[in-house]
This record gives structure tokens, C-alpha cells and sequence, in this order.
């Protein structure tokens, strides 16, 4: 079963094909990365963590497992069920408001480079709304040259994910254009992002009412982010 489809997102292969345009059976492929490591190093030791735009808990299940209590967060009924040991809320990211502050909100999987600029500030201001006053809000950037180092592939166990292309799709935008082949069955995704340099991504941030506190990792692709007040 697919659900209805975000404009300028596509989606194509067997399964469930989420808004975006993931294909739920990749995501459940795909290994988790430093995700985990990065949050765990600076939430406090059982912190309560929103995990906004989980999919199916890859980075959700390691924070569980680190005795975090993880309120995963996700627009696609498909994904959600896969999400074991944490409250799930389904809900577009940008419409959510659980009138409850956490320790720390994650906005991951590079969300914030949304194609369309209302879009990302709906994504910070449900940042905001949901941090504490003492918490901390940590977001996942691109790299510098994501847009231009293309084609670009890596294995993932017996297949491989490819980033094929990112052509202009209107000012300041891209259609990014993904393949991940497997032996046993391909699939494509097309989405819009939006590059921003490290002036750009701050400057989002302030008009949302978040300032950058400190880069997590020496490329920049993760940054905590502080309420201006």
C-alpha cells in the first residue's frame, strides 16, 4: 500500500511507498550509521529524546537500547510499525504539537534541507515548540559537496545505494535522484532538497527561533541548536 504522495517526491519498487517517496522495505535494509553515537554523546543519561521522522527505528532502536526514552515520530503508518520499544506518534512532522518539552529533539536524515522553505521552517518551529528550555535540538546537515560529487554509491550488505543525480527543480532546489539495487529486487526514490551553506543553515535556524550552539562532528553534518531565548 502506498500513502499519499508529497508534490515533487517519488517513490518506485515493491512495498509500501511512504509521502517522500522511501521505500519501506530499503529503509528496513539500510544499516544505521553514527546516528546513535552522536545523539548518545551529548543527551543526558535517560534523557527523553524526540525523534522526529523516525521510519522504521534505526536510529530509534540503539537509543532504546541505551536507556533513552525515545518518543518516535513518523508521517507514515508503514514505517511506525516497525518501530519497537518506543511511543510512536504518526503525524507530518511540521503539524505536530504534543504539548510536551523534551530533553532533546532530533531532526535527522537531513529534513532540514526540505525542499520547500515553509516546509523546513514548519520542521524548526516543531523544534522549538517541543524542546525544554535547557534542552538542546540536534539536526543532521548534508555534506558540503552532496549536490556535486555525483554519482556516488556504497554497499549496503548485498546491495548497493546509489545517488544517480541532482538536477534544478526551481530556485535554490534539487531533485535528487536515488537507486538501491539488490539482488532481489530494485527501488528509486526522487526528492527535493535544498542545499544550504553553514551562513544559510544558521541564518534558518535564528528566523525559526534557534541558534547553533556547537558543530557534533568535525564535517559539520550534525549541529546542536539552543532556543534564542
Amino acid at each position: 500500500m502506498s500513502e499519499e504522495r508529497r508534490k515533487g517526491y517519488q517513490g518506485t519498487g515493491p512495498g509500501a511507498i511512504t509521502p517522500d517517496g522511501c521505500a519501506v522495505e530499503v529503509w528496513e535494509r539500510l544499516p544505521v550509521g553514527d546516528e546513535p553515537e552522536v545523539i548518545a554523546r551529548v543527551a543526558p543519561a535517560g534523557a527523553s529524546i524526540l525523534e522526529l521522522g523516525c521510519g522504521v527505528g534505526r536510529v530509534t532502536h540503539p537509543l532504546v537500547g541505551r536507556g533513552f526514552e525515545v518518543t518516535a515520530v513518523d508521517e507514515s503508518a508503514e514505517m511506525l510499525a516497525r518501530v519497537r520499544g518506543a511511543r510512536t506518534v504518526r503525524s507530518p512532522i511540521e503539524r505536530l504539537d504534543l504539548g510536551e518539552r523534551f530533553d532533546v529533539v532530533v531532526l535527522g536524515s537531513f529534513l532540514v534541507h526540505a525542499g520547500d522553505p515553509e516546509v523546513r521552517r514548519g520542521l524548526l518551529r516543531c523544534c522549538l515548540r517541543h524542546v525544554a528550555p535547557d534542552g538542546a535540538v540536534l539536526i543532521q546537515r548534508e555534506g558540503a559537496d552532496w549536490h556535486s560529487r555525483l554519482p556516488r554509491e556504497r554497499r549496503i550488505g548485498d546491495g548497493l545505494s546509489r545517488v544517480v543525480s541532482a538536477e534544478p527543480a526551481g530556485p535554490g532546489v534539487n531533485a535528487v535522484h536515488v537507486e538501491y539495487v539488490f539482488p532481489d529486487a530494485r527501488w528509486t526514490q526522487t526528492f527535493l532538497s535544498r542545499p544550504l551553506t553553514p551562513e544559510a543553515f544558521e541564518l534558518a535556524l535564528t528566523e525559526c527561533g534557534l541558534r547553533v550552539d556547537d558543530y557534533l562532528t568535525p564535517d559539520g553534518t550534525w549541529a546542536r541548536a539552543v532556543p534564542l531565548h
